[in-house]
């Protein structure tokens, strides 16, 4: 079924809508809240949740395309389900990614207000737009949807050291550029 007709289901209210959904993009809801949950009952929650957030989002919504609307509301949950679990304990791989951005971002976002916050997501915007596609595409996988530096080498055909210092090079050039445009670092 095409994403259309499955935008039509949930603009009817049909609960077809989310059998189609889960149909179509059970596996990359699963996938994507692998990347942040390590316990199968959380991923599964997780996509539960998932299909609830779209069912209560269309409408208003006509997201195109589809799946990378459905991947954000994932991404958000499990992440939303990754820190309560992290207040608990700390046990994903996805903990070892945020520890590698601590020196690039303050490490508690307290920033006074929303201005600021706004500033520091055009900041990054615009640091991104800095770099060459393959290292935006290495940086986005890494630090948005959590995937592993082994799982990035495997993508790339190359050495885990090579990702690692790829990605603290990124790293490096985000915590100069934050610095040079006055953002807490």
């Amino acid at each position: 079924m095409e994403d259309k007709q499955i935008i039509d289901l949930f603009w009817q209210r049909s609960e077809q809508a989310i059998e189609a959904l889960e149909a179509q993009y059970g596996g990359v809801i699963r996938n994507t809240a692998g990347k942040f949950l390590d316990d199968r009952q959380d991923v599964e929650e997780c996509a539960n949740d998932t299909c609830l957030g779209v069912w209560n989002s269309i409408p208003p919504q006509r997201p195109d395309p589809l799946i990378s609307y459905v991947c954000r509301i994932a991404r958000n949950i499990a992440v939303s389900r990754f820190h309560a679990n992290r207040a608990e304990k700390r046990f994903s791989h996805y903990d070892l990614a945020l520890d590698e951005l601590q020196d690039c971002l303050p490490s508690r976002f307290d920033l006074e207000t929303e201005l600021e916050a706004r500033e520091l997501t055009r900041a990054l915007d615009r640091f991104l737009e800095t770099l060459s596609r393959e290292d935006r595409v290495l940086f986005v996988r890494r630090y948005w949807f959590g995937d592993g530096v082994g799982e990035l080498a495997r993508a790339r055909g190359c050495s885990v050291d090579r990702v690692s210092v790829r990605l603290y090079r990124i790293r490096k050039r985000l915590r100069k550029t934050l610095q040079k445009e006055g953002l807490p670092v």
